[in-house]
């Protein structure tokens, strides 16, 4: 077998093939700054209401993984935040939401996007095309009142979070459109969803690291690294674990959503030093962290929202998505443990292909991992799961 050491650089070498090339952030940020200068140019109907566009979502985190094809498009979730001169009182759902649409059609048009923006519930999708092809998904929001900012810190605290993260996250809570919320979505009504994506970010950032995020909020200090490039082990750990979903379940809809998994591994995650012993902490607790009663998968950042609301809902029964979550995390389990059980690379390298579409070259792998000599073919015992783990779905 290859020794712990090995084992960490193995994985390491693996999230190294996933990663997405820096000049791929580079140009989402390119990209989100443009939008962001494109509402607060002179012309602009919100230029007056303090436009803020922020990326959420793995892009955010630090997380975000090469596509299984190449030439699929990556996903950019944006929000476009109005952060002065419109509440729940001046404007509806849908005037708010038509106000970013008129917005990003003109924007559309001036950067030649040639197909037409796609109005989602919450959103608006932009197809951006040229050298990095994205599906720019923006969500329209204003801030919380603070009546659901406090709703929001008290229910944070009752979760356990540290009070300088639950008061700092909190006061970054937004309303947002939802045209499923009718009749509420066409009139002056405060029944607004909510939701927290800058929050997120930084109880995600503080779940990286609890001690330096906690005195960076005290200080009130701005951090200088963007959060995708630290790659802690946890970032890395997710990394291993999408790809692994990806790779087990393709497109079904009935995989385990990449919010789920994020928020469980966070959770999970005990300030580990690398991505081995991390990973193995993160798969042995996950299953633990899905609570048995409602809500089963809570937002850290709003605890009465559901990750996993689907889960038990009528509509979507036939995709057995608990079923396949926990199928998922044991096929993992198994499949790392059986991925780092020998020191044959040419089985090494097998595996990393089939259980997570990584491609490793046996002569290199065994000279960065300091194998010298080529070890005799050595099978390690069958997965535990004698299917071939395939998700349940009709």
């Amino acid at each position: 077998m290859i020794t712990q050491e090995q084992k960490k650089l193995l994985l390491e070498i693996m999230t190294e093939l996933l990663e997405l090339p820096e000049s791929a952030y580079e140009k989402a940020a390119q990209r989100y700054d443009d939008l962001g200068e494109w509402f607060d140019r002179e012309e602009s109907l919100v230029k007056d209401n303090k436009p803020h566009i922020f990326p959420q979502g793995s892009f955010r985190f630090g997380t975000a993984i090469r596509p299984l094809d190449e030439k699929e498009a990556y996903d950019l979730d944006l929000a476009c935040k109005l952060r002065d001169g419109i509440t729940k009182r001046s404007h509806t759902q849908k005037a708010l939401k038509q106000l970013i649409g008129h917005e990003l059609e003109l924007y559309r048009i001036k950067r030649g996007i040639k197909a037409p923006k796609e109005e989602k519930h919450r959103c608006w999708r932009l197809e951006y095309q040229d050298d990095l092809n994205f599906h720019m998904d923006i969500v329209p929001c204003i801030p919380a009142d603070e009546t659901k900012r406090k709703v929001i810190l008290e229910s944070m605290r009752k979760s356990g979070i540290e009070e300088p993260v639950a008061g700092s996250i909190s006061q970054l809570t937004v309303s947002i459109t939802d045209d499923r919320r009718l009749p509420a979505y066409v009139q002056i009504t405060d029944d607004w969803l909510i939701s927290n994506p800058e929050g997120y970010a930084k109880w995600f950032e503080y779940r990286m690291n609890p001690s330096r995020t906690i005195v960076l909020l005290e200080k009130a200090q701005v951090d200088d690294v963007p959060i995708f490039k630290r790659k802690s082990p946890l970032q890395r750990s997710i990394q291993l674990l999408k790809r692994h979903r990806d790779q087990m379940f393709g497109k079904d809809e009935s995989k385990p959503i990449s919010i789920i998994i994020t928020t469980l591994a966070a959770r999970a995650y005990n300030g580990e030093q690398d991505v081995e012993s991390a990973l193995t902490s993160i798969l042995s607790k996950m299953g633990n962290l899905v609570s048995p009663v409602d809500p089963r998968v809570p937002n850290p950042v709003d605890p009465g929202e559901d990750f996993a609301d689907r889960w038990a809902m009528p509509q979507y029964r036939d995709l057995r998505l608990e079923d396949n979550f926990f199928l998922w995390l044991s096929a993992a389990k198994s499949d790392f443990a059986h991925l780092m059980s020998s020191d044959d690379m040419i089985f090494i390298a097998e595996q990393a292909m089939e259980k997570v579409a990584v491609k490793l070259n046996e002569s290199d792998l065994r000279a960065k991992l300091g194998i010298t000599a080529i070890a005799t073919r050595y099978m390690p015992k069958e997965h535990v799961i004698q299917s071939s783990s395939k998700p349940w779905s009709t």
